[in-house]
């Protein structure tokens, strides 16, 4: 009975022979690179108002007036609350440097504060940027062009990506005289929107705005295997 437990042990503790071997095959790595474009129907703009005074307190007051009337004047134009958000609120001395040895000296107070806004229909945009700007907005940051829904777009980039990375290994292939195996995996790795235009700031009055195209990018990883 002993004897028979002690082989059983052995075997248990012997490996397999296919677990020892290593997967030593032939295979390739190829990345593919993929995009696709669309008309945008998505504008993202952020916008803000900096106040100065001597009191602090009515720095802010005055900042916040603005931003209160640009929230009105959002209301009124139909733009939703879940596309608006306050993303800065900022407070900072302003100081003034008389030189000439003499030492630095705080002469007021600036206030700021910023607001992202989406804007869902374009048509409606210059519209939008004119009318904050005649409320007291005087700041803008970045204006981007945007996909409501942008799956549909995105995986026509993957396709893309996938059929450029079959094609690259197909080439290597064929200049490496081996024949072009199955796929053996594919991965995502990255991709996105293309960067996107910014506009300075400038005092706008219902501007003209051109959209122009979103175009979305993709990479994918692809392992071959290889034969012979």
């Amino acid at each position: 009975m002993r004897r028979f437990a002690l082989a059983a042990l052995c075997v248990l503790m012997m490996p397999p022979a296919a677990a020892l071997a290593q997967d030593d095959s032939p295979r390739m790595t190829v990345t593919g690179e993929g995009q696709a474009a669309a008309v945008p129907d998505m504008a993202t703009v952020t916008l803000g108002v900096t106040a100065q005074n001597e009191e602090p307190g009515a720095a802010m007051e005055e900042a916040n007036q603005v931003a209160a009337a640009i929230l009105a004047r959002l209301d009124t134009l139909g733009i939703a609350p879940r596309d608006r958000q306050t993303s800065d609120i900022g407070l900072q001395p302003v100081w003034n440097d008389y030189g000439q040895g003499r030492g630095r000296e705080i002469e007021g107070y600036q206030a700021s504060n910023r607001l992202t806004v989406r804007v869902r229909d374009l048509d409606q945009l210059g519209e939008v940027l004119g009318a904050v700007t005649e409320d007291g907005a005087n700041r803008l940051s970045g204006l981007t062009f945007g996909l409501q829904e942008p799956d549909p777009v995105m995986n026509e980039a993957r396709r893309d990506a996938v059929a450029d990375a079959m094609s690259r290994a197909q080439v290597l292939a064929e200049a490496a005289g081996v024949t072009l195996g199955p796929v053996l995996s594919i991965s995502e790795a990255g991709g996105g929107y293309a960067p996107a235009p910014m506009m300075e700031m400038a005092r706008v009055s219902a501007a003209p705005v051109a959209a122009g195209e979103s175009v979305l990018n993709a990479r994918v990883s692809v392992v071959f295997a290889l034969g012979e």
